[in-house]
Order: structure tokens, then C-alpha cells, then sequence
């Protein structure tokens, strides 16, 4: 598995409703070592979804330049960074997205569908996404027979069976409650120490910061400081 640095450089976002500019990042300089977990806090306006969208190619900055590993962000064509983010990006939200006619194996195999591949490597790419979130024995189960905490690991599996360089997630355990929310945590770390994935969290919580390497805090679109953190020790992921 891959990881990849991220760097902005002087990133500036401004969206425009009628004639008013609303700016959302302002001269935002980043940068986020290959196989790093930085968690992005700060209150609710301050610019962490919408940098999270910028690093995943979601979105363009108005200004400045956003790298991910080899790839320049800003100079790339909608139809180059749909095919760049397939490859390179996993994204984990809040809400889970699954297809509910589906079965866990048919979500997490939906990314795959995009490459050229047989119907056997996708099987085995499925089966290790799910082992590696302690879901083997929930394949051929649907959303509406899982846990909330089950259906945010299948959407992580979803996020992991390209095998990305970077994970990108936006208030994973925003719906979850306390235990179920460090299952998932526990389960990012291992992401990050065991096959080395590159991630960056928003999150509102101080506990689920203290699972990253680095704290970042926004305000205002302005990096206010980045502090290294006291990395909280955990157990393996449940199964």
C-alpha cells in the first residue's frame, strides 16, 4: 500500500453568491508528510470541509497551488482529477452513503468498477478491504442489517479498495456514539501505522484529535496553529 505528502502552498478559496465574494481560506500554507495523520479542527465556517475538498480534488482553490504527491491539483482538468482522485483518494464522511439494495461486498466493490479488472481481482480486492475492517462475516449484508458502526466500516473498506495514497474524512464518528466512534478510530490508526496511509481528519471532538500525529486548528480560513500531539495508544481494531 502507497501513501502521499500533501502540500498547499499561499491555498486562497473564495465562492461568490451574486456580486459578493465570500472568502473561505486565506493564504493557507500546509504541508502533510507521506504517511502522516493530522486531524483539522475548528468551528463551524472555518474553511476544514472546504479544505478537505480542495486536497481531494472536489473542488479547485482560487489562488495559491494544492500537491498531492506527483500530482498538481490546480492545473489539472475536471477529467484528469475525476480519474486522479478514483486512483489516489479514499474518502470516509459522516453520513455513510452506502447503496441500501446493496450488499457490504457490492458497496465496497463500486470503486472498482471503474478500472479495468477482472471479476476475480475484484473479489479478492473486496475480501481484503473487508478483512482488514473486521468484516468478513457481514459480506453479504445489506446497510439496513448492519450497525451504524458496521456501515461506517464498509464505507471505510469502500474508501480503502483502490488502495489510495490519502484518506480524506470528514467527521467519521460524527454519527456514532463513544464506543463505536474509538472502534473507528482505533480502526484509522491502523491505517495510518500498519499500511502507512496518509490521513487527514476534520473532526470537532478533542478526543478523536488526540488519535493524530498533528492537530491543526483553522480559523477564519487562517491556519491559527499546528501542534504535535501526545499520540493516544490503542488496541487493534475490533473485529
Amino acid at each position: 500500500m502507497s501513501a502521499a505528502e500533501i502540500e498547499c502552498i499561499d491555498v486562497r478559496k473564495v465562492y461568490r453568491k451574486d456580486r459578493i465574494a465570500i472568502p473561505v481560506l486565506d493564504g493557507l500554507n500546509l504541508r502533510i508528510a507521506a504517511g502522516e495523520f493530522v486531524t483539522l479542527m475548528g468551528p463551524s465556517g472555518s474553511g476544514k470541509s472546504t479544505l478537505l475538498h480542495l486536497i481531494g480534488g472536489l473542488d479547485s482553490p482560487t489562488g495559491g497551488s494544492v500537491r498531492v504527491g506527483d500530482a498538481q491539483l490546480e492545473r489539472m482538468s475536471e477529467r484528469e482529477l475525476t480519474a486522479w482522485r478514483s486512483r489516489h483518494v479514499g474518502f470516509i464522511f459522516q453520513m455513510y452513503h452506502l447503496v441500501p439494495v446493496l450488499t457490504a461486498a457490492q458497496n465496497v466493490e463500486l470503486p472498482l468498477l471503474l478500472f479495468k479488472m477482472s471479476a476475480a481481482e475484484r473479489r479478492e480486492r473486496v475480501a481484503t478491504a473487508l478483512k482488514i475492517v473486521g468484516l468478513s462475516d457481514r459480506t453479504d449484508h445489506r446497510p439496513n442489517q448492519l450497525s451504524g458502526g458496521q456501515e461506517q466500516r464498509v464505507a471505510i473498506a469502500r474508501a480503502l479498495v483502490t488502495d489510495p495514497d490519502v484518506i480524506l474524512a470528514d467527521e467519521p464518528t460524527g454519527d456514532l456514539d463513544a464506543r463505536t466512534s474509538e472502534e473507528i478510530l482505533t480502526l484509522l490508526n491502523l491505517l495510518n501505522t500498519e499500511f502507512g496511509k496518509t490521513i487527514l481528519m476534520v473532526t470537532h471532538d478533542p478526543k478523536a484529535a488526540a488519535h493524530g500525529q498533528r492537530t491543526i486548528h483553522l480559523e477564519k480560513g487562517v491556519l491559527e496553529r499546528d501542534e504535535v500531539m501526545p499520540r493516544k495508544t490503542v488496541a487493534a481494531a475490533s473485529a
